[in-house]
């Protein structure tokens, strides 16, 4: 019996992927282990391995193809002494994976109306993923956009109150019933009389009526791909859920200077190069981890039900890399030396450029680190990640004048900015973090022990 390959979830997120590129060949043999096709997500560059063995009868979805829908059919393997031309030609009738999106749409029907949220339960915005006939986008289901557009129901009009906004049949049904706003067949954006670049566009505009704001051919439309979108919506659902409170305090760093160097000179060599080379960024992960074992109220995450007191501090590092940005995590932070720190950090670094991180390296935490000293910025505020509860945004250490014992002196100060979640941390715990942090940073021989 022909096996089928389907388009695996890489990640408890992962809705669908693109097909980067096979590396086996239709009549190639295969067996258990064998890595047959890379996988890019929003985040990474990842390899499939195959789970059975076989002879590729079929190669269904081509490499390069993009939104391949998870359990999507790609491929169809010939069993051990299977006729591999009848199995191929039993795949021909399969659906290509863009179309394969129809198949989950019954199971869903029936985990929706298992899991229809009370009416009261509040909704998060909708974020991008479906386009509506006015342009706007929502965040939805395969059945609910079918049923939306049935029903001749405006989308992006919907409130969804799935996880993070989706909408689902449910709240297609409740808009039905409600008299919800139908879709327009036409609906053209008022005519301006001579719009000008710096007019503003109406709050939750069309992108048609956004583009014509500005001047035909002063401009050229770059999709987003599968990062931004996920940076988008998870940025929009943060600042929309999350009520955010901020927290500053300036750190002195000339003793954490001198400590640095002093550690960095000291380090053995392999191979002629130094066995690690710590960096600023380093030993603020290991301080802020230290000050979540130390104030442990504040290393939590918000759940409606209950608190999530987190028993290591996870330091998720916010590294840019081209499109976006990532998130790998330095787990157990507190319990790890600063040069394992750094080390690790620097792999994690140069394979989140290369977009090779697995998914449990850059998904869960309990925190962030934001540093942007290192581009001249003085201070900012970070947008918190849920679930994380907390985020360090970290600026440049500057040479300042400050007063010590009634005298002005001069010192290399850092300033940090902690965000927040007010549901978990309050202003006051979060003081209390800072001031934990802000012991080590500037005594930073308590680092080492």
């Amino acid at each position: 019996m022909p096996i089928n390959i389907t388009m695996p979830a890489l990640s408890p997120t992962m809705e669908e992927g693109n097909l980067a590129k096979w590396l086996v060949k239709e009549g190639d043999k295969v067996k258990s282990g064998d890595v047959i096709a890379e996988i890019e997500t929003d985040k990474a560059t990842m390899e499939v391995e195959a789970v059975d063995e076989g002879t590729v009868a079929k190669i269904v979805v081509a490499a390069g193809t993009e939104g391949v829908k998870v359990n999507a059919l790609i491929a169809v393997l010939a069993g051990e002494g299977e006729d591999v031309a009848a199995a191929a030609s039993g795949a021909g009738s399969a659906a290509p994976a863009p179309k394969a999106a129809a198949a989950p749409a019954q199971a869903e029907t029936k985990a929706e109306a298992a899991a229809a949220p009370a009416p009261s339960a509040p909704a998060a915005a909708p974020a991008p993923a479906a386009v509506s006939s006015g342009g706007a986008r929502a965040f939805s289901s395969p059945l609910a956009r079918r049923l939306a557009k049935e029903a001749g129901i405006d989308i992006s009009a919907v409130a969804g109150t799935g996880p993070h906004g989706r909408i689902v049949k449910s709240d297609i049904e409740a808009a039905a019933a409600g008299g919800a706003a139908k879709a327009a067949p036409a609906a053209a954006a008022p005519q301006a009389a001579a719009p000008t670049p710096a007019a503003a566009a109406p709050k939750g505009a069309s992108d048609e009526a956004v583009l014509k704001l500005f001047e035909q051919g002063s401009y050229e439309l770059v999709p987003h791909d599968g990062m931004r979108k996920t940076i988008a919506r998870r940025l929009v659902e943060s600042k929309q859920t999350v009520p955010h409170f901020y927290v500053s305090v300036d750190c002195e760093l000339d003793a954490l200077m001198a400590l640095r160097a002093q550690l960095n000179d000291a380090a053995p060599r392999k191979d002629s190069a130094p066995a690690y080379k710590l960096s600023v960024n380093d030993m603020v992960i290991k301080a802020l981890a230290l000050a979540l074992r130390d104030v442990p109220d504040a290393n939590v995450s918000w759940t409606e039900s209950a608190m999530v007191k987190h028993k290591h501090a996870d330091v998720g590092v916010a590294v840019s890399i081209p499109g976006g940005l990532i998130t790998p995590i330095v787990r157990k932070a507190e319990e790890k030396t600063l040069s394992t720190i750094s080390n690790e950090m620097r792999d994690l670094g140069k394979r989140a450029k290369d977009r090779k991180l697995k998914p449990e390296e850059y998904l869960g935490g309990t925190t962030s680190v934001s540093n942007m000293g290192m581009m001249g910025v003085k201070n900012f505020a970070a947008v918190i990640n849920p679930p994380h509860a907390t985020i360090l945004a970290v600026g440049a250490g500057e040479q300042r004048v400050i007063v010590k014992n009634g005298e002005m002196a001069i010192a290399t100060v850092m300033t940090v900015t902690l965000s927040t979640d007010h549901r978990c941390v309050d202003g006051a715990l979060g003081a209390a973090l800072l001031q934990a942090f802000k012991g080590y940073i500037e005594n930073p021989m308590g680092m080492l022990v």
